[in-house]
Parts: C-alpha cells; structure tokens; sequence
C-alpha cells in the first residue's frame, strides 16, 4: 500500500507548487485565525489556483460558525474539510462535503470511542493535541495507542519530521501522514528540501513494505 502524504498549512503559491513538485497527495488550508499558518481569504485563493489536478484540497477549521465555513466554501475550491476542535457530528456534517475529524490523542477518551461518535467521517486524524486545543505543536504522542480494525481510513499527525516518519509509518501503517512545522523553515513557510526529505523517507518504508516475487 503507498501510504498518502498530506502536508498542511500552506500560506503561499510558491509553497504548494513545491509540495506539489515533492510529490505531495494533499495539501491542507488552515482557517483558523489563531494558528501563525492562518491564510486569508486572498492567499487561499492564490494557492488553491497554484495547486494541480490530483492533488486533493483540504481547508482546516477549528470551532468555526457554520456560516464562516460556507463562505470560505463558496469561494475556495476545497475537497475536503478537516475539523479540529470540539465540532459534534452533525455540525461536521451539515455542509455535504467531505470531512475528516481530528481525534485529540491527549485526551481522556480512547481513540475509538471519540471515533464512534462521528460514524459519517471518511477518515480521522489522530494528532497529539489535547482536547479543545489546537495541533500544530509539533510533539508525537504513543504511536503505541494507535487503533487497528477502523472502518475508515486513519492519518497520522503530530510531530512528524523527516527523522522520525520512517519509524512511524513502520509502527502504525496508516493510510496517510499529515506534517506541516516538521518541513517548515520558519511557520508557515515551507523548506522544499524537508518536504522533498519526508516524502522520500515514506516512499523508503512503503516500498520496504511491498511484497516481492520469490
């Protein structure tokens, strides 16, 4: 299984052609205006236009009014949402899109009882996040408590860079892998080497993992 790349907040066009260039599956937006990796309604505009055919769009929101979500829907080409905070399930899925559901590995629930609660996500992404705060601080949590038999599919966040993601995809074998400050050179600005870096260190462990003919 080729295990999929995602790498999240994007602020420029340069930056998602890169990522895009570094072989890239997706590409996260981040709508929350605390986060340093914030864009505004012009810069999502100007990346989402820089990104190319195949490479999924994805816009992060985070306890965002329902309103505010639709109107950056109405105006950015977006895929998918992604949801980070405290979003119930109906919420999640009142706007017919797509949505993946973060799942706070800080908190006091199990990964599977917070996943069962949200049976219309087509993926969650495990983070290292307590409830109710924000990711993006890049530490890891036990990849230990990582959940196996989940209908949908599961991606790994939370303090992945290029010197620990081999390890992490051997010890979890996720459907994908989301990093956003673990390829930055400064927040919010990507480093074409490190993404370049992570991508290959994955694509390293995916083909270790493929089966050969005797």
């Amino acid at each position: 299984m080729r295990t999929r790349i995602k790498i999240c907040g994007i602020t420029s066009a340069e930056d998602a052609g890169e990522a895009a260039r570094a072989g890239c599956d997706a590409i996260g937006l981040v709508f929350y205006d605390r986060s340093p990796r914030a864009v505004d309604m012009e810069q999502a505009l100007a990346v989402a236009r820089a990104v190319p055919p195949f490479v999924t769009r994805v816009g992060l929101f985070m306890d965002a009014e329902a309103e505010r979500v639709r109107q950056v829907m109405a105006r950015v080409p977006l895929e998918v949402l992604q949801f980070h905070g405290g979003e119930p399930p109906d919420y999640c899925e009142s706007f017919g899109r797509t949505y993946l559901k973060a799942v706070p590995m800080a908190g006091s629930d199990t990964p599977e009882a917070f996943m069962a609660r949200y049976a219309g996500a087509q993926g969650f992404l495990l983070d290292s996040h307590a409830a109710g705060q924000a990711g993006g601080t890049g530490q890891t949590f036990d990849w230990g408590r990582w959940p196996t038999g989940s209908p949908q599919s599961l991606v790994l966040a939370g303090g992945l860079h290029p010197d620990n993601v081999a390890e992490a995809v051997r010890q979890t074998r996720p459907w994908a892998v989301d990093v956003s400050s673990g390829v930055e050179s400064s927040p919010g600005v990507k480093d074409p080497r490190r993404m370049i870096r992570f991508i290959s260190e994955v694509r390293r462990v995916d083909r270790e993992q493929t089966p050969t003919d005797a």
